[in-house]
């Protein structure tokens, strides 16, 4: 079988060595190249012939993130299976070592686990580790947290509040004589007000729109409040 190339991106000197002659003892793999700055590694990876299989990848080069936009470039110029390497767990440069086509991330001072990671990658049977999986998921929960905000942002951006409370009525079961009634205005105002509604949330009814709106949990209300409001309801 034929030995698996690799290529360390690696300022570190002393742990560059050590490494290279921890790899080169596997039998089935060579460390056929190294680079210690991003300069030096960029020049390589705009060579049109791969030289390695898998890449090992520092993130932290000379102090900079360097090696999440070196990855892209192994990942789109070569093919390249990349492995980045790093001394701290830290989410953000997971997610973007991700994003840049990176197949899994070690944390440095587990190193002996390296040449199992290196083999399931070039049999492209990598798995990422639990501790990176559990960070992607809360990065992704992140990003869905954020994504929620913006749509609640951009429908009160939208919607004027007596729209808002007209829909929350209309969530909560009124009807839009009872709406009316409630607001002291004429059936044909909330007509006007629901139709600026459906048009701006482009929904085909109140009630979908009512809906839209309880997804993003902008009309969620706690069992305390919901029992004042029929109190209220039956004193009126």
């Amino acid at each position: 079988m034929d030995s698996i190339r690799i290529l360390i991106v690696e300022d570190d000197l002393d742990w560059l060595r050590g490494l290279k002659d921890y790899l080169n003892r596997q039998g089935d793999m060579t460390v056929v190249d190294s680079r210690s700055t991003a300069e030096e590694a960029q020049v390589l990876f705009g060579n049109a012939t791969p030289s390695a299989d898998v890449v090992l990848m520092d993130i932290m080069l000379q102090n900079e993130p360097a090696g999440i936009s070196l990855a892209e470039q192994a990942f789109l110029s070569w093919g390249a299976k990349v492995i980045m390497l790093t001394s701290m767990e830290e989410k953000d440069f997971i997610f973007r070592s991700f994003q840049a086509g990176a197949i899994d991330y070690q944390i440095k001072s587990r190193f002996e686990e390296l040449p199992g990671i290196i083999r399931a990658a070039h049999a492209r049977q990598s798995a990422i580790n639990a501790a990176v999986s559990e960070q992607m998921r809360e990065e992704f929960r992140r990003l869905k947290r954020l994504e929620q905000q913006f749509k609640i942002k951009e429908v009160r951006d939208l919607i004027t509040p007596t729209e808002l409370q007209v829909l929350d009525m209309i969530d909560q079961g009124h009807t839009q004589t009872e709406i009316a009634n409630r607001f002291f205005i004429s059936l044909r105002t909330v007509k006007i007000h629901v139709g600026h509604i459906l048009k701006k949330l482009g929904s085909p009814s109140s009630k979908d729109a009512a809906q839209q709106l309880r997804d993003l949990g902008i009309f969620e209300r706690g069992s305390s409040q919901k029992d004042n409001e029929i109190k209220k309801e039956q004193s009126d």
